[in-house]
């Protein structure tokens, strides 16, 4: 007899429904995530979940993602979500592993992107003490207004101790890990064009510079030649030529404010250059383009000769102002140099070494002193008050006048717009210049400065290159990225004129500019002073007081203190020692990279990925990490940038109050990071549907795990149905897929998947066939704890492939399902080996169903049938096919969802499907011969009578 349901008397009015096992959850079909999700958060915080998941996982292996700091100025957008639930993602699938998996935010306080704030509210130039404390003031709002928006994206995470690179002991460290670059050599002051931008006042590095179109003027300009009858000469014609005419060489630019920096003309030794007899003089041109030049200045000409660049070296010519103004009387010699080519243009090109690295150290090569360099344009972007001709202008304003200057003195041959590619500041967005400064660099190369007292064996760039051979990249593509712009890029500028950043500690004799000799004492208590104040207590002291520290406070008189700073870069680039080693020491790994996983949007190859390995490389000799993985740029549907102007956008803030962060975060599970990662509102229309069908799967399970006690009720492995080992043999096979997924820091495989394993392999066929097992046999049947064994063990493993991702969705299951306090605690689950005989059997099987399936619609279709249970099946089969559906006996119609199953032998497959001639069983739907064959039961088959109120019906496959 049933152990639970009483013999109810024969009444057509009997509710069998009720005598069904029918799943029940406090699990919600709907998530309402927008109203839920806040409490959850709320709930891990006064919990303090994440001190205690460190806690639980204290002493194991560590895993460490350390934190590419945003800039603390301004509400977060769809990039910042994107960064932080990918590292969230990565962090949780590793704690899921059993790691010590911590995770550490941060942020990144100085600089420009704070000052810039600070200037829009309350204007430029404020007092130095000023533009701290209100960076200082503003930097901390704006990381309390981020901190609250990454939390409410389900981002776990040491909340209550996060590194700020304005905290005095990062500042502090910053110092230190400056004085440890010093004495390996790299650091060292020199004159050299920088890029600098007006908008900033100071210069940039290489990171900061981002290239956009921009309309100039071409000009072709020409050059009078000082000695007619030496340049003659170096072309091979007579002295008697050089009467009656005039001749120029001709450059040609896209930077016409630089011409009157001018100081020297390049050419290259290689290039063959003709001497062109013209209207308007000879003019020296590269032979290849003298009938393009010719064309575009309208003239007529015949060559007289030729010769290589390197004939012409040391000829002189006059500055094409020469003869407008006295101090534009100076001479333009001529020096040879490889980048002069014959591409475009004139193949000449003139030198203004103060605008241009390659100019400058072509005219330093061939003995041109630093303080011979003219420098006309100020920080500010105008000429100096006092500067010939155009004092006082704006440099970009001055083109026109330049160009009518030109003009007048008759040197100007050709003028037009163009638009082409040029590098802008990527904060300001506006165009910088090639300037020369004094300024703080780190040598790539050769070299070795004053203070070097543990020498690098190697040159940075060297070490740099080689670690980056250590380094796993994901993707593989980044690789290359990287190495190319190390291979390539110039010293690395490190100083800023700004107010709000890490001091440069450094005392300058007035004199000679040398460095004090106590420099490296002076940099320990530059250290000391900012641990203890922060840099304001660097700033307010002054020089006496400083170097009495040292014992030299007499040297005050002869010494300027520095008020330059580190570049933000720096800031950054080495929390691999002042957070990991320093304000959370222990967070990184001891020995070898101090982290597993640096993770950034691909333009950070030029950013925080390469300052933070050169100032590892320089201090330790090598990277700071062992992996580098980039994601894409948020882009909609059309692959825009999102952005307000398009106002093309997707606000995480409203997305979360509209739809839920779950939401959010799938869509970032299932998109393809190596890529741009394309949202608006039909894409995320489409996230939810999946998010739906992954609820409702997960549902299903709870459901029908709800009065399963596995202490009491789980079936032993060796004794479950067939199809329930099947079942936990392809979960096993499937959890194999998704940890090597997330071994490989992979997650939208793993959406793909388990939208295919959620619809396909549970709800299309395992789910489905169960149902009637489920519902349908006594409560405490070993077919019915067989079934939920199998669903017992495979929603312990799905709730952990989908935690990192669908994280508020996981735990709110959890609470219903689990034991501990949080999914967090747990680690994947332990659901054997797959079995590859069992899972190809199965495979079969199901390969048959489908087309099974096709035929039974197909009768749906004619209206024949209602339900597939109505149907009865004829399926000719080969040999083996015959063996294997056999072997399921009577259960093979549940397999296949029909009410009988009939086999026959044939050389190949087919289906024929018929509508059953027998009546329905009013409880379990199946189309029998024995429906009323009970008479106290009249509407019900045989096998509901015996799962009531007999044995119950025995099952061994399905």
């Amino acid at each position: 007899m049933s152990d639970s349901k009483t013999d109810p008397k024969p009444d057509a009015k009997t509710d069998y429904r009720s005598t069904l096992n029918l799943p029940d959850t406090p699990f919600p079909m709907r998530g309402d995530l927008p109203r839920r999700e806040p409490g959850w958060v709320a709930e891990w915080e006064d919990q303090g979940l994440y001190k205690r998941l460190r806690e639980a996982r204290c002493g194991q292996e560590k895993f460490v993602l350390h934190d590419g700091p945003p800039y603390a100025n301004g509400q977060i957008h769809m990039g910042h979500a994107v960064n932080k639930i990918l590292k969230d993602m990565i962090v949780k699938s590793r704690q899921l592993k059993g790691l010590d998996a911590a995770y550490i935010p941060g942020w990144d306080c100085h600089g420009l992107p704070i000052e810039n704030a600070i200037e829009k509210k309350h204007g430029r130039n404020l007092p130095r003490d000023e533009m701290q404390a209100k960076s200082r003031a503003f930097a901390t709002e704006q990381i309390a207004l981020q901190m609250a928006d990454f939390k409410r994206l389900g981002v776990l995470g040491d909340w209550d101790h996060p590194y700020r690179t304005m905290d005095p002991v990062n500042e502090a460290d910053e110092i230190r890990a400056f004085k440890r670059v010093i004495e390996r050599g790299f650091v060292y002051r020199g004159l050299k064009p920088v890029y600098w931008c007006f908008d900033c006042g100071s210069s940039l590095a290489e990171f900061e510079i981002e290239y956009a179109d921009k309309k100039s003027q071409t000009l072709d300009v020409g050059f009078q030649a000082d000695d007619e009858a030496a340049l003659l000469r170096a072309f091979g014609l007579p002295d008697s030529q050089a009467a009656g005419a005039s001749s120029f060489a001709v450059i040609w630019t896209t930077t016409a404010w630089t011409i009157p920096a001018n100081q020297a003309l390049n050419l290259n030794p290689e290039i063959v250059y003709a001497l062109v007899e013209t209207p308007r003089g000879r003019l020296v041109l590269a032979e290849s383009l003298v009938e393009k030049c010719l064309a575009r200045y309208g003239l007529e000409g015949r060559v007289l000769a030729t010769a290589p660049g390197q004939k012409l070296e040391g000829l002189n010519f006059r500055h094409p102002l020469h003869e407008v103004h006295p101090d534009y009387r100076r001479l333009s010699p001529v020096y040879l140099a490889d980048y002069a080519t014959a591409e475009d243009g004139t193949g000449i090109v003139h030198s203004s070494p103060a605008y241009g690295l390659d100019d400058f150290n072509s005219c330093v090569a061939h003995g041109l002193a630093y303080d011979q360099i003219l420098n006309p344009v100020q920080g500010n972007g105008s000429y100096a008050p006092d500067f010939a001709l155009f004092g006082g202008q704006n440099i970009w304003k001055a083109v026109p006048v330049i160009i009518e200057a030109l003009r007048e003195a008759g040197r100007l041959f050709a003028t037009e717009g163009i638009t082409h590619s040029y590098p802008n500041c990527w904060r300001h967005k506006t165009p910088v210049i090639y300037r020369a400064a004094a300024q703080w660099f780190i040598r790539m190369d050769e070299g070795e400065g004053v203070f070097t007292r543990d020498k690098a064996p190697q040159t940075l760039r060297q070490m740099a290159l080689a670690a980056i051979e250590e380094t796993r990249f994901y993707p593989e593509n980044g690789k290359a990225r990287l190495r190319d712009m190390i291979a390539g890029r110039p010293d690395w500028c490190i100083s800023r004129q700004r107010s709000w950043g890490v001091p440069l500690p450094f005392f300058l004799h007035k004199d000679s500019g040398e460095l004090h000799p106590r420099t490296m004492d002076i940099l320990d208590v530059a250290a000391d002073m900012v641990e203890a104040g922060g840099i304001e207590a660097w700033s307010k002291a002054g020089a006496e007081e400083i170097l009495a520290r040292v014992g030299a406070a007499g040297d005050a008189p002869h010494y300027t203190k520095s008020t330059d700073i580190l570049e933000v870069w720096f800031d950054s680039g080495t929390t691999h020692t002042t957070v990991l080693k320093g304000s959370h020491a222990g967070a990184g790994h001891e020995n070898g990279p101090e982290a597993d996983l640096y993770l950034e949007g691909h333009d950070q190859h030029r950013g925080w990925f390469h300052s933070s390995l050169l100032t590892a490389c320089a201090m330790y000799g090598r990277a700071p990490y062992r992996g580098l993985l980039t994601h894409g740029f948020t882009v909609d549907s059309q692959g825009r940038k999102m952005s307000k102007s398009l106002g093309n956008g997707v606000d995480p803030q409203e997305t979360s109050k509209k739809l839920g962060a779950e939401i959010i975060r799938l869509w970032v599970a299932a998109s393809d990071y190596s890529g741009d990662i394309a949202g608006d509102d039909k894409i995320l229309a489409r996230v939810v549907d999946a998010y739906r069908r992954i609820r409702n799967t997960l549902r299903f399970l709870l459901a029908n795990v709800s009065d399963f006690d596995p202490a009491r009720d789980a079936v032993p492995a060796s004794e479950l149905l067939e199809i329930d080992r099947y079942a936990m043999s392809r979960a096993a096979q499937f959890q194999a897929e998704v940890l090597a997924h997330y071994e490989a820091y992979e997650f939208h495989p793993v959406v793909a998947k388990l939208q295919v394993y959620c619809s396909e392999d549970l709800g299309a066929f395992y789910l489905d066939v169960l149902k009637d097992r489920l519902y349908t046999t006594a409560p405490k049947s070993h077919a019915r704890r067989s079934a939920q064994t199998a669903l017992w063990n495979i929603t312990h493993a799905m709730l952990r492939w989908m935690a990192p991702f669908l994280s508020f969705t996981a735990e709110e299951a959890w609470k219903l399902f689990g034991k501990s306090d949080s999914i967090f605690f747990e680690t994947y689950a332990e659901i054997g080996a797959p079995d590859a005989a069992l899972l190809a059997r199965w495979s079969r099987i199901r390969e048959i169903r489908d087309l099974a399936n096709k035929e039974v619609e197909a009768l749906r279709e004619k209206g024949e049938v209602g339900s597939s249970l109505q149907a009865l099946l004829t399926l000719a089969v080969a040999p083996e096919d015959h063996a294997l559906l056999a072997s399921l006996g009577e259960d093979l119609k549940f397999v296949f969802i029909s009410s009988g199953v009939a086999l026959r032998q044939a050389e190949s497959l087919s289906v024929q499907a018929r509508p059953s001639p027998d009546a329905k069983c009013e409880r379990c739907w199946h189309w029998r011969a024995d429906v009323g064959s009970d008479a106290a039961h009249p509407s019900l088959c045989g096998r509901c009578v015996s799962n009531l109120f007999g044995a119950g019906e025995v099952r061994q496959h399905a």
